[in-house]
Protein backbone atom coordinates (compact mmCIF):
# COMPACT_ATOMS: atom_id res chain seq x y z
CA UNK A 1 0.00 0.00 0.00
CA UNK A 2 1.61 3.71 -0.91
CA UNK A 3 1.97 5.43 1.83
CA UNK A 4 -0.57 8.85 2.23
CA UNK A 5 0.45 12.02 0.40
CA UNK A 6 -0.03 14.30 3.55
CA UNK A 7 3.33 17.34 2.36
CA UNK A 8 2.93 19.50 -0.03
CA UNK A 9 6.09 22.28 -1.58
CA UNK A 10 4.45 25.52 -3.09
CA UNK A 11 7.79 27.35 -4.52
CA UNK A 12 6.52 31.10 -4.44
CA UNK A 13 10.23 32.39 -4.68
CA UNK A 14 9.49 34.26 -7.89
CA UNK A 15 9.76 37.85 -8.41
CA UNK A 16 7.11 37.84 -10.59
CA UNK A 17 8.14 40.27 -12.70
CA UNK A 18 5.45 40.41 -15.74
CA UNK A 19 2.99 42.13 -13.63
CA UNK A 20 5.37 44.89 -12.69
CA UNK A 21 4.88 47.38 -11.24
CA UNK A 22 2.00 45.79 -9.16
CA UNK A 23 4.56 43.52 -7.57
CA UNK A 24 6.77 45.69 -6.54
CA UNK A 25 5.18 45.92 -3.41
CA UNK A 26 2.62 42.87 -3.36
CA UNK A 27 3.63 38.98 -4.29
CA UNK A 28 2.32 37.68 -7.04
CA UNK A 29 0.82 35.13 -5.32
CA UNK A 30 -1.64 37.24 -3.23
CA UNK A 31 -2.89 38.87 -6.54
CA UNK A 32 -6.49 38.18 -5.94
CA UNK A 33 -8.64 36.34 -9.18
CA UNK A 34 -12.13 38.03 -7.52
CA UNK A 35 -11.59 38.39 -4.04
CA UNK A 36 -9.25 35.15 -3.75
CA UNK A 37 -4.93 35.09 -3.82
CA UNK A 38 -3.79 32.92 -6.23
CA UNK A 39 -2.21 31.26 -3.52
CA UNK A 40 -5.61 30.47 -1.30
CA UNK A 41 -6.57 28.41 -4.25
CA UNK A 42 -3.81 26.30 -4.18
CA UNK A 43 -3.74 25.61 -0.62
CA UNK A 44 -7.15 24.71 -0.65
CA UNK A 45 -7.05 22.60 -3.36
CA UNK A 46 -4.13 21.04 -0.94
CA UNK A 47 -6.67 20.52 2.12
CA UNK A 48 -9.34 19.11 -0.13
CA UNK A 49 -6.55 15.98 -0.88
CA UNK A 50 -5.97 15.54 2.08
CA UNK A 51 -2.50 17.69 2.62
CA UNK A 52 -1.78 18.76 6.89
CA UNK A 53 1.64 20.12 6.29
CA UNK A 54 2.16 23.28 3.98
CA UNK A 55 5.48 24.51 3.28
CA UNK A 56 6.12 27.39 1.54
CA UNK A 57 9.64 28.38 -0.77
CA UNK A 58 9.91 32.13 -0.28
CA UNK A 59 12.06 34.79 -0.83
CA UNK A 60 13.33 38.44 0.48
CA UNK A 61 10.28 40.54 -0.27
CA UNK A 62 7.71 37.69 0.47
CA UNK A 63 6.46 39.02 4.36
CA UNK A 64 3.21 39.81 3.01
CA UNK A 65 2.33 36.19 1.93
CA UNK A 66 3.43 34.75 5.10
CA UNK A 67 0.88 37.73 7.03
CA UNK A 68 -1.61 36.59 4.43
CA UNK A 69 -1.67 33.38 6.67
CA UNK A 70 -1.81 34.25 10.18
CA UNK A 71 -3.91 35.32 12.22
CA UNK A 72 -5.30 39.21 12.81
CA UNK A 73 -7.08 39.03 15.91
CA UNK A 74 -7.88 42.95 15.80
CA UNK A 75 -9.77 42.48 12.62
CA UNK A 76 -11.31 39.52 13.38
CA UNK A 77 -12.77 41.12 17.17
CA UNK A 78 -14.26 43.93 14.87
CA UNK A 79 -15.89 41.48 12.68
CA UNK A 80 -17.64 39.73 15.38
CA UNK A 81 -18.33 42.93 17.45
CA UNK A 82 -20.24 43.45 14.01
CA UNK A 83 -21.86 40.50 14.00
CA UNK A 84 -20.35 39.64 10.60
CA UNK A 85 -20.23 36.10 10.95
CA UNK A 86 -20.17 35.32 6.85
CA UNK A 87 -16.91 37.34 6.50
CA UNK A 88 -15.51 35.59 10.15
CA UNK A 89 -15.74 31.90 8.34
CA UNK A 90 -14.32 32.98 5.40
CA UNK A 91 -11.14 34.48 7.48
CA UNK A 92 -10.76 31.09 8.92
CA UNK A 93 -9.86 29.27 5.82
CA UNK A 94 -7.01 31.99 5.87
CA UNK A 95 -5.47 31.22 8.69
CA UNK A 96 -2.89 28.79 9.50
CA UNK A 97 -2.19 26.62 12.56
CA UNK A 98 1.40 26.83 14.50
CA UNK A 99 3.10 23.84 13.21
CA UNK A 100 0.81 23.79 9.96
CA UNK A 101 2.80 26.02 7.63
CA UNK A 102 6.32 26.36 6.92
CA UNK A 103 8.68 28.78 5.29
CA UNK A 104 12.04 28.57 3.70
CA UNK A 105 14.37 30.72 2.02
CA UNK A 106 15.40 30.27 -1.14
CA UNK A 107 18.50 32.74 -1.48
CA UNK A 108 19.27 31.49 -5.07
CA UNK A 109 17.43 31.99 -8.17
CA UNK A 110 18.62 28.27 -9.58
CA UNK A 111 15.16 27.13 -10.35
CA UNK A 112 12.34 24.77 -9.50
CA UNK A 113 14.14 21.90 -9.22
CA UNK A 114 16.50 23.95 -6.70
CA UNK A 115 13.37 25.62 -4.69
CA UNK A 116 11.84 22.08 -3.90
CA UNK A 117 15.62 20.68 -2.89
CA UNK A 118 15.26 23.78 -0.61
CA UNK A 119 12.62 21.95 1.02
CA UNK A 120 14.59 18.67 1.20
CA UNK A 121 14.92 18.42 5.35
CA UNK A 122 11.21 18.91 6.47
CA UNK A 123 10.12 16.37 3.56
CA UNK A 124 12.22 13.30 5.26
CA UNK A 125 11.98 10.36 3.83
CA UNK A 126 8.11 10.64 2.66
CA UNK A 127 6.08 11.16 -0.71
CA UNK A 128 5.20 14.65 -0.96
CA UNK A 129 3.18 17.48 -3.76
CA UNK A 130 4.42 20.34 -5.29
CA UNK A 131 1.82 22.79 -6.88
CA UNK A 132 2.78 25.99 -8.32
CA UNK A 133 -0.13 28.54 -7.79
CA UNK A 134 0.17 30.39 -10.95
CA UNK A 135 -1.23 26.81 -12.45
CA UNK A 136 -4.94 27.63 -11.07
CA UNK A 137 -7.36 24.21 -12.39
CA UNK A 138 -11.23 24.98 -12.13
CA UNK A 139 -12.55 21.19 -11.49
CA UNK A 140 -15.42 19.61 -10.35
CA UNK A 141 -13.21 18.06 -8.10
CA UNK A 142 -9.53 19.35 -7.00
CA UNK A 143 -6.66 18.19 -9.58
CA UNK A 144 -4.36 16.93 -6.80
CA UNK A 145 -7.41 15.31 -5.34
CA UNK A 146 -7.67 13.56 -8.32
CA UNK A 147 -4.24 12.83 -8.17
CA UNK A 148 -3.88 11.51 -4.99
CA UNK A 149 -6.28 8.75 -5.77
CA UNK A 150 -4.71 8.02 -8.59
CA UNK A 151 -1.53 7.68 -7.24
CA UNK A 152 -3.15 5.25 -4.86
CA UNK A 153 -3.30 2.59 -7.13
CA UNK A 154 0.31 3.37 -9.30
CA UNK A 155 3.05 4.38 -6.74
CA UNK A 156 5.43 5.82 -8.43
CA UNK A 157 6.08 9.46 -9.26
CA UNK A 158 3.04 11.29 -11.10
CA UNK A 159 2.71 14.67 -12.95
CA UNK A 160 -0.10 16.15 -14.00
CA UNK A 161 -0.37 16.72 -17.78
CA UNK A 162 -2.76 18.06 -20.44
CA UNK A 163 -2.50 18.32 -24.45
CA UNK A 164 -1.22 21.71 -26.13
CA UNK A 165 -0.94 22.32 -29.54
CA UNK A 166 2.51 20.98 -31.24
CA UNK A 167 3.43 24.83 -31.52
CA UNK A 168 3.47 25.73 -27.76
CA UNK A 169 5.64 22.37 -27.10
CA UNK A 170 8.84 24.99 -26.25
CA UNK A 171 6.81 26.01 -23.40
CA UNK A 172 6.38 23.26 -21.41
CA UNK A 173 8.47 19.54 -19.91
CA UNK A 174 6.97 17.24 -22.76
CA UNK A 175 5.96 13.44 -21.74
CA UNK A 176 7.19 10.49 -23.96
CA UNK A 177 4.77 8.28 -23.29
CA UNK A 178 5.43 4.54 -23.03
CA UNK A 179 2.03 2.83 -22.29
CA UNK A 180 -1.22 5.02 -22.40
CA UNK A 181 -3.96 3.36 -20.40
CA UNK A 182 -5.94 6.59 -20.46
CA UNK A 183 -6.45 9.05 -17.35
CA UNK A 184 -2.86 7.49 -16.25
CA UNK A 185 -0.03 7.57 -19.01
CA UNK A 186 3.29 5.31 -17.78
CA UNK A 187 6.19 7.88 -18.90
CA UNK A 188 9.58 6.71 -20.91
CA UNK A 189 11.52 10.25 -21.03
CA UNK A 190 10.60 13.68 -20.08
CA UNK A 191 11.64 16.52 -22.62
CA UNK A 192 12.08 20.18 -20.87
CA UNK A 193 10.64 22.21 -23.21
CA UNK A 194 11.41 20.68 -26.25
CA UNK A 195 11.48 22.22 -30.33
CA UNK A 196 7.98 21.47 -32.05
CA UNK A 197 10.12 19.05 -34.17
CA UNK A 198 11.93 17.33 -31.36
CA UNK A 199 9.10 17.06 -28.64
CA UNK A 200 8.20 13.13 -28.15
CA UNK A 201 4.40 14.45 -27.61
CA UNK A 202 2.02 16.88 -27.56
CA UNK A 203 1.51 15.84 -23.28
CA UNK A 204 3.08 18.34 -21.29
CA UNK A 205 3.90 19.16 -17.74
CA UNK A 206 1.28 21.01 -15.57
CA UNK A 207 2.05 22.68 -12.01
CA UNK A 208 1.05 19.42 -10.12
CA UNK A 209 3.14 17.05 -8.43
CA UNK A 210 3.30 13.91 -6.21
CA UNK A 211 6.65 12.72 -5.98
CA UNK A 212 9.37 9.90 -4.19
CA UNK A 213 11.68 11.44 -1.69
CA UNK A 214 14.10 10.00 -3.60
CA UNK A 215 14.08 13.10 -6.21
CA UNK A 216 15.34 15.05 -3.52
CA UNK A 217 18.50 12.99 -3.90
CA UNK A 218 18.70 13.10 -7.41
CA UNK A 219 18.24 17.16 -7.46
CA UNK A 220 21.12 17.05 -5.13
CA UNK A 221 22.87 15.69 -7.31
CA UNK A 222 21.98 17.91 -10.34
CA UNK A 223 24.11 20.22 -12.23
CA UNK A 224 22.41 22.95 -14.23
CA UNK A 225 19.97 22.18 -16.95
CA UNK A 226 18.09 24.48 -19.47
CA UNK A 227 18.29 28.23 -18.92
CA UNK A 228 20.83 28.06 -16.74
CA UNK A 229 19.08 25.94 -13.82
CA UNK A 230 18.23 23.03 -11.73
CA UNK A 231 15.29 20.88 -13.35
CA UNK A 232 13.04 19.54 -11.21
CA UNK A 233 12.22 17.64 -15.11
CA UNK A 234 15.60 16.25 -14.71
CA UNK A 235 15.31 14.87 -11.10
CA UNK A 236 11.80 13.57 -11.69
CA UNK A 237 13.03 11.87 -14.86
CA UNK A 238 15.69 10.03 -13.41
CA UNK A 239 12.83 7.88 -12.03
CA UNK A 240 12.19 6.52 -15.06
CA UNK A 241 14.26 2.70 -15.61
CA UNK A 242 15.28 -0.18 -14.19
CA UNK A 243 14.84 -0.26 -9.78
CA UNK A 244 12.75 3.04 -9.98
CA UNK A 245 9.53 3.52 -8.62
CA UNK A 246 8.39 4.96 -12.17
CA UNK A 247 7.09 8.13 -13.79
CA UNK A 248 3.13 8.56 -15.02
CA UNK A 249 1.50 11.30 -16.15
CA UNK A 250 -2.44 12.01 -14.85
CA UNK A 251 -5.09 13.31 -17.46
CA UNK A 252 -6.36 15.60 -14.73
CA UNK A 253 -10.65 16.73 -15.62
CA UNK A 254 -10.60 20.37 -15.20
CA UNK A 255 -9.59 23.76 -17.22
CA UNK A 256 -6.40 25.18 -16.47
CA UNK A 257 -5.41 29.08 -16.42
CA UNK A 258 -1.64 29.98 -16.69
CA UNK A 259 -2.33 32.95 -14.17
CA UNK A 260 1.66 33.18 -14.83
CA UNK A 261 1.04 35.50 -17.73
CA UNK A 262 -0.89 38.88 -17.99
CA UNK A 263 -3.74 36.89 -20.58
CA UNK A 264 -4.15 33.76 -18.12
CA UNK A 265 -5.05 35.79 -15.37
CA UNK A 266 -7.68 37.97 -16.91
CA UNK A 267 -8.73 34.95 -18.58
CA UNK A 268 -8.62 33.34 -15.07
CA UNK A 269 -10.64 36.41 -13.34
CA UNK A 270 -13.59 36.10 -15.54
CA UNK A 271 -14.40 32.40 -15.76
CA UNK A 272 -14.26 32.57 -11.69
CA UNK A 273 -16.40 35.83 -11.70
CA UNK A 274 -18.66 33.98 -14.40
CA UNK A 275 -18.83 30.91 -11.77
CA UNK A 276 -20.31 33.13 -8.88
CA UNK A 277 -23.71 33.56 -8.92
CA UNK A 278 -23.61 36.80 -7.17
CA UNK A 279 -21.44 38.47 -10.21
CA UNK A 280 -22.83 36.21 -12.88
CA UNK A 281 -25.70 38.00 -14.26
CA UNK A 282 -24.10 41.70 -14.13
CA UNK A 283 -20.72 40.36 -15.30
CA UNK A 284 -22.51 38.45 -18.42
CA UNK A 285 -24.53 41.43 -19.09
CA UNK A 286 -21.37 43.54 -19.54
CA UNK A 287 -18.93 41.33 -21.53
CA UNK A 288 -22.47 40.60 -23.95
CA UNK A 289 -22.14 44.90 -24.04
CA UNK A 290 -18.71 44.95 -24.60
CA UNK A 291 -19.12 42.70 -27.52
CA UNK A 292 -21.63 44.04 -29.26
CA UNK A 293 -19.84 47.25 -28.54
CA UNK A 294 -16.90 45.89 -30.42
CA UNK A 295 -18.62 43.98 -33.12
CA UNK A 296 -20.47 47.56 -34.21
CA UNK A 297 -17.29 48.75 -34.40
CA UNK A 298 -15.93 46.98 -36.69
Amino acid sequence: MNRKVTKAIFPVAGLGTRFLPATKSVPKEIMTLVDKPLIQYAVDEARAAGIKEFIFVTSRGKGALEDYFDHAPQLENELRKKGKDALLEILKNTNMDSGEVAYMRQHKALGLGHAVWCARRLIGNEPFAVILPDDVIAAERPCLGQMVDAYAETGGNMVAAMEVRPDQTSSYGILDIDQDMGAVASVKGMVEKPAQEDAPSNLAVIGRYILNPSVLRTLNKLKSGAGGEIQLTDAIAAEIGEDRAGVYGYRFQGQRFDCGSKSGFLQATVAFGLARAELRDELHEYLESMLAYRNAAE
